[in-house]
């Protein structure tokens, strides 16, 4: 049986439940409550609840949203969650929505509360402990609560919120105005995590290493004794999750690396050495780099040169499967973020990415699909994968677009044009590690610009090529900031670019945020 998020309906380790009602902030919630050592699962407001007669469900969470209780198509949920004797936090419009379930008064607010406000806190609650009576938090509301539900007290307010958290007079259900799962709230950490121990009773029994002795199991059970095709782009989600099922089934696993011709300086010397010489994992590496640079010959759209890498990864994929045998499972890097993208907060919606980590294949291929990290998030498939011993140059390394270089290579893509990129971008990254700045950026790579500038080198005038560089801060990708590099850093790389890469005489740095630009420049 699933859920329809498509996670088992079987709760081996104490859970919190998050119920989804729209807010850019729910993914954060359970990511601070699985930092705690705690299981959670986000599922939309309408799902079927049978499954919460499971005796390992200890909380639920209402999230936020960008309803508003009264109106006619808001997201509502059965008042009957708030009889099972479970603990309940409603978050924002999860407060205003216990409020309005227990028939108390909610309308819009003649003033919008956006931004910080301090918390004052009234009277003693497990919700608020190891937390000052003063302390500022995170607003984010249009509404208003008027009239408390029946048996509801305040239990802290605000200046312009009477009702900021409120808690029943007997039961453990609580709300909250603010957001406690964004670090602007400065005891938000606390107040979640007192939810989820103090309220809850749970014990924090999520690690990386039950998760890592289970998935093992789980991977034995479902495979038996047959063949797992895999196919592994170098990055940290196929990386990982082909290193957990060799553990688990050895050699029945095969793995598919495609040159593209289209990747990073040597990455596919580095993937061979990590993957076959130091893991042992059968792997095959084929070298399509010239079917791929042929097919790209003066395509200049971005997009196209996307479809056009798809198909040919899909015809490469394909014909080596078929050389190597019959296999009964494909193996895919799908994580939590790419399962909740597949079911929307007003119910199922799109379906989740399509062969995530291969490029997109075909249904017609056979396969049934393995997933072992499909209830993790990023960050928990890092941690797995340092337990298993993966190498730091496979996990700390940035995203990578599934299309390479092309879209980073404004214009057409050519052979000479791709070494040029490659040799730019590996200076960026190398210098980026020896000022030990790698770590702080979700992604840094360079562009290579359909212009060329004029420029003096040696006593020559110059008409080369420009390279720009980009890097940006984020937790998610969904949003990023442009990363504030020390100039002594820029000034490094720029001048290690211009005089190691021939054919370049300008570097300029993207001082751009997403939105309004996105990270990628194709």
């Amino acid at each position: 049986m699933e859920h329809q998020n498509g996670l088992t309906a079987n709760f081996p380790h104490e859970t919190i439940i998050i119920f989804d009602f729209g807010s850019q902030y729910t993914q954060l919630i359970a990511r601070r409550i699985r930092e705690f050592g705690v299981y959670c699962e986000i599922h939309p407001y309408n799902v079927d609840k049978t499954f919460l007669k499971d005796k390992n469900i200890k909380g639920l969470i209402f999230s936020g949203g960008p309803s508003s209780v009264y109106e006619k198509d808001a997201p509502k949920i059965e008042s009957q969650l708030l009889e099972l004797g479970l603990p309940v936090l409603g978050i924002c419009y999860g407060l205003q929505l216990i409020t309005y379930l227990t028939g108390g008064e909610v309308s819009g607010a003649e003033k919008k509360e956006y931004g910080l406000a301090e918390l004052k806190l009234l009277g003693r609650s497990p919700l608020f402990k190891d937390v000052p009576d003063l302390s500022p938090v995170w607003m984010s509301h249009g509404d208003k609560v008027l009239k408390l539900g029946r048996d509801f007290e305040v239990i802290g307010q605000t200046d312009n919120s009477p009702y900021a958290a409120i808690a029943h007079k007997s039961k453990p259900l609580f709300g909250l105005q603010f957001h406690p799962e964004v670090q602007h709230t400065r005891y938000g950490r606390q107040i979640l995590k007192n939810f989820v121990f103090e309220v809850c009773g749970c014990a924090g029994d999520w690690t990386t290493q039950s998760f890592i002795k289970e998935s093992l199991e789980t991977i034995k059970n479902k495979v038996g004794n047959k063949r797992v095709l895999c196919g592994l782009s170098g990055g940290v989600d196929s990386s990982v999750a082909a290193v957990l099922i060799h553990k688990a089934i050895g050699d029945q696993l095969h793995c598919v690396f495609v040159d593209t011709g289209l990747l990073r300086y040597r990455e596919a010397e580095e993937v061979e050495t990590v993957f076959r010489k130091h893991f042992k994992i059968n792997l095959t590496v084929v070298d399509a780099r010239e079917r791929f640079l042929n097919r790209l010959k003066g395509v200049v759209d971005p997009e196209e040169k996307r479809k056009i890498i798809g198909e040919e990864f899909i015809r490469v994929f394909e014909e080596e499967a078929r050389k190597l045998g019959k296999f009964h499972f494909l193996a895919q890097g799908t994580l939590y973020p790419d399962v909740i993208e597949s079911v929307s907060f007003k119910g199922p919606s799109a379906t989740i990415k399509s062969h995530h980590n291969v490029g997109g294949l075909p249904d017609t291929f056979d396969f049934e699909l393995l997933e072992p990290l499909r209830e993790l998030f990023k960050d928990e498939v890092r941690q797995v994968g340092r337990e298993l011993g993966i190498p730091d140059l496979i996990i700390e390394r940035h995203p990578f677009p599934g299309p390479g270089l092309a879209v980073r290579i404004l214009g057409e893509v050519t052979p000479e044009r791709v070494e040029l990129l490659q040799k730019a971008d590996a200076i960026y990254i190398e210098e980026l590690n020896t000022f030990k700045i790698y770590n702080a950026i979700w992604q840094a790579f360079a562009v290579l610009l359909p212009v060329r500038t004029v420029g003096v080198m040696g006593d020559q005038r110059t008409y080369d090529h420009v390279i720009a560089l980009r890097a940006v801060t984020s937790s998610d990708g969904m949003t990023a900031d442009w990363y504030r590099m020390p100039y002594e850093a820029l000034a490094k790389i720029s001048n290690r670019i211009i005089n190691e890469v021939a054919g370049v005489n300008r570097v300029v740095y993207d001082i751009s945020s997403k939105p309004p630009a996105t990270i990628e420049w194709e």
